[in-house]
């Protein structure tokens, strides 16, 4: 409706005339679903780094592989990401066992009055020590406690094991403040200073008993559920969500906790995630300890996906342990692999292939793959790494699980989720405005400017732009049919960059004595 002008007077009006530039969306936000220590559960949680990843859901957990895999995207270029930590009711700190050590009464030596235990799992024995000394002019039921692990040492001074205000209650005061262990009282009716620990030191030691290994769990929990935000379908919520990684999945198979069938059902999950969502990619480890030949066999005839929105890497991945007992440790190479993706999408752009790029942390690999074996293994679609002698370890393949050619590439598919999540979210401002030619013009506008962009950043073949890709909004595409369905169409046409996966030189012998024509 045209303003009206009811007096003499001059009128100031902003009327919109130019472009709605479409911004690219981010590329590399990866989601990941593991066993943590601690922290919220069944919840997308964002994280910006590792330092906060460490302080929400603590470090890593022996048997464990998620905070290897958020650690391994971190140092290999990801940038912020999101974690959900499963329920399991059979708890990694249960089926790992701590060390601990009883300390005896300094009456009876048969009786026990303080049990102490490592603050977390993965404790060797003999790596904590704890000394018990007697504070010089102290009350007679006081004591201290000298606590040590390699250079690390805590002291804590004039300990009791009275209650109440004003006394620095053993178990009060340790479990508060220290880093390495926690403490637990035994119930004796000795006396108050007959149940003072004994003067020595003592070794936490691994229990003789351990507790019984996990019980098996339902692919159900890793898939979760969206209205819950549990497991893989918890992150429908995160918009921004651009890659997927479970890699506790091997974990829980290697326990013995979850078959072949349930690793297949939970990665099957996670394409099907990617593809309804249509703005993500799944990255898929393979189980572990399988040599070339048994991996081709478990993707060709046990996980026979076909599925443009995922891809799958072998083999795992050496690191070294961070758990300090200076052996390396194999990783699935997932949560690696996706920091990749994000730190070529930085330095090259969502339509360079992550490939040929070199794994940050990787000290080798579980098996060296040959060339020959590779033969075998790309074309059904199994990304290799592989080790160059002076080129370190580095990712050998590019290649989607689909078995359409249109969409053999990883690049491929992650550049049409650019392009389309891009456009889509740029281009909301067209709901609702009147279906005329003028707005043809203008979404043709809008998005060949966008276009345009992507082809200069060498995303899309041609010397033009013309035959780069094309864009057609018009009467053809909108017919009065169209129109009374409350419907604009738009058809977009790109020719996108495929990655030189083979290098071909032609060779022969030249007698040379004449021109060559180039």
């Amino acid at each position: 409706m045209a303003p009206q002008y009811l007096s003499p007077g001059v009128y100031v009006e902003e009327v919109e005339r130019g472009a709605r530039p479409i911004e690219g969306v981010g590329t590399a936000v990866a989601a990941f679903v593991g066993f943590a220590e601690q922290g919220p559960v069944n919840q997308p949680t964002f994280i910006a780094n590792w330092s906060q990843f460490a302080s929400i859901f603590g470090e890593f957990l022996p048997g464990g592989y998620l905070a290897h895999a958020v650690y391994g995207y971190f140092n290999n270029g990801g940038g912020s990401c999101y974690v959900t930590r499963l329920l399991d009711v059979e708890k990694a700190e249960e089926a790992e066992p701590k060390a601990q050590v009883s300390l005896p009464t300094s009456a009876d030596p048969s009786l026990e009055t303080l049990v102490i235990t490592a603050l977390k799992p993965g404790v060797s024995e003999g790596d904590i020590t704890v000394e018990v000394t007697k504070p010089a002019e102290a009350a007679e039921d006081e004591f201290n406690l000298i606590v040590r692990r390699g250079a690390a040492e805590e002291v804590f001074e004039n300990l009791t094991l009275k209650k109440g205000k004003g006394v620095r209650n053993v178990v009060e005061v340790v479990n508060k403040e220290s880093k390495l262990i926690r403490v637990a009282e035994r119930e004796t009716t000795l006396s108050l200073p007959e149940r003072v620990p004994a003067a020595a030191s003592y070794a936490l030691a691994i229990p003789e008993t351990k507790a019984v290994a996990g019980k098996p769990i339902s692919a159900d929990v890793i898939v979760g559920d969206a209205a819950e935000r549990s497991g893989v379908n918890g992150f429908e919520a995160a918009d921004d969500v651009t890659m997927v990684c479970v890699p506790d999945l091997m974990a829980l198979h290697q326990a013995g906790r979850l078959s072949l069938e349930g690793v297949k059902a939970v990665q099957q999950a996670m394409l099907d995630h990617c593809a309804n969502m249509k703005d993500r990619f799944a990255i898929l480890d393979c189980p572990q300890g399988m040599n070339p030949q048994q991996v081709k066999d478990w993707r060709v005839n046990d996980a026979g996906y076909d599925s443009k929105y995922g891809a799958v890497y072998y083999p795992w991945i050496k690191i070294a342990n961070p758990l300090g007992n200076g052996e390396a440790v194999l990783v699935p190479p997932c949560g690696h692999i996706a920091g990749i993706y994000g730190r070529s999408d930085t330095e090259r752009g969502v339509h360079k292939a992550p490939a040929n790029e070199i794994v940050r942390g990787a000290l080798g690999l579980e098996n060296q793959i040959t060339k020959s074996e590779q033969d075998s293994l790309n074309p059904e679609g199994i990304n290799c790494i592989r080790t160059f002698p002076g080129r370190g370890v580095r990712v050998w393949g590019a290649r989607t699980l689909s078995s359409d050619a249109q969409w053999r590439y990883i690049n491929v598919r992650r550049l049409f989720n650019f392009i389309e999540e891009s456009i889509e979210r740029g281009t909301q401002w067209i709901v609702f405005e009147p279906n005329d030619m003028d707005l043809w013009q203008r979404i043709k506008r809008d998005i060949t400017a966008f276009l345009t962009r992507v082809w200069r950043d060498g995303a899309l073949f041609g010397a033009t732009p013309a035959e780069a890709f094309y864009v057609k909004c018009d009467e053809e595409l909108n017919t009065v049919e169209v129109r009374d369905a409350g419907q604009v169409i738009i058809e977009i046409g790109l020719a996108p960059v495929k990655p030189a996966e083979f290098v071909i030189f032609r060779i022969s012998q030249w007698a040379g004595g004449g021109a060559v024509s180039e």
